[in-house]
């Protein structure tokens, strides 16, 4: 079994953290600074220090991922140092300052940094959870593969319904211009497949064709606006169809059946891939302020020390 980042050998920089983080809860805890601890005190510098340097060197993991050339390391073992060393910064930072907060910059480099590690856990649950849905759903395809297929599915779709009536092949095309399983971001959260209304349909023209009692079985209720389209395709699979064209429906109900399937699986897989990676969209821009908040504090710091 693959060894995950968090358990990398044998959780190192875990315990790392946790040492890191009893040793500075210890010192906070024996320091008597004069007057209430602050980020002034001997203790405060200290660990402002140990702070400041695990965030510039936490923010280089984003340019060593794209270094696979590098030997400094291996990456999963930069990740876990990522993840147990930048879960530490929040005790850290907490006893640097002494739990002292104002309407300052100093706060606003807390409350950055807050929002950077907030972002990273939801990081790591994207990360442990979704490759395994996205595995199990794809069901030992790939994405590629099945968006293959359910283009050879639209257009073997498309030239069965023209065969039946071109009100049928309206009613396909439709609903292929109307699944959408691309585009930005937001339109991957919201991906979707049109099939469900033209399976609707051509499965309520198909009973009603063989329906031996037309006058009085009525056409089916589709959902959404191709009422109209409906009752034409009804009336006309109910009053001429071909035996011929009858099979034909049957077999374009077994195609509409295995796109909305496929479909389906697609429009979960590029959701999950989405939801795997829109956190990045917080995380990278609240590390890039937090950067420039804290390389201001500590300037401010010097400069009235």
């Amino acid at each position: 079994m693959q060894q995950s980042f968090l358990s990398h050998l044998r959780f190192r920089y875990l315990w790392f953290s946790i040492v890191l983080t009893l040793a500075s809860i210890t010192a906070y805890v024996l320091h008597r600074p004069v007057g209430e601890p602050n980020g002034g005190t001997w203790l405060g510098y200290t660990l402002g220090t140990i702070g400041g340097l695990l965030i510039y060197w936490l923010t280089w993991f984003g340019i060593r991922k794209r270094r696979y050339s590098s030997n400094v390391g291996s990456l999963r073992g930069w990740l876990s140092a990522h993840v147990y060393l930048g879960t530490s910064l929040i005790v850290i930072a907490l006893l640097h300052c002494g739990f002292q907060f104002g309407w300052n910059l100093h706060t606003l480099a807390i409350v950055l940094m807050f929002g950077v590690i907030a972002s990273g856990f939801f990081g790591v649950y994207t990360y442990l959870r979704y490759p395994t849905l996205m595995t199990r759903n794809r069901d030992s395809s790939t994405r590629g593969a099945m968006l293959e297929e359910i283009a050879e599915l639209d257009q073997n779709m498309l030239a069965l319904a023209d065969g039946i009536d071109p009100k049928i092949h309206a009613m396909i095309l439709r609903s292929i211009e109307k699944t959408r399983l691309g585009g930005g971001p937001w339109h991957l959260l919201n991906a979707r497949d049109a099939s469900d209304p033209a399976l609707t349909m051509v499965r309520a023209a198909l009973a009603a064709r063989e329906n031996t009692n037309a006058a009085t079985a009525g056409p089916a209720k589709a959902p959404g606006g191709d009422m109209p389209t409906m009752f034409a395709v009804v009336d006309f699979l109910a009053g001429t169809a071909t035996d011929r064209q009858a099979e034909a429906l049957r077999k374009l109900i077994d195609l509409l059946s295995r796109k909305k399937s496929l479909a389906t699986r697609v429009a979960r897989d590029v959701q999950f891939q989405s939801l795997k990676e829109i956190w990045l969209y917080f995380h990278v821009p609240l590390t890039f302020a937090l950067l420039a908040a804290l390389t201001a504090h500590i300037i401010s710091v010097f400069f009235y020390w």
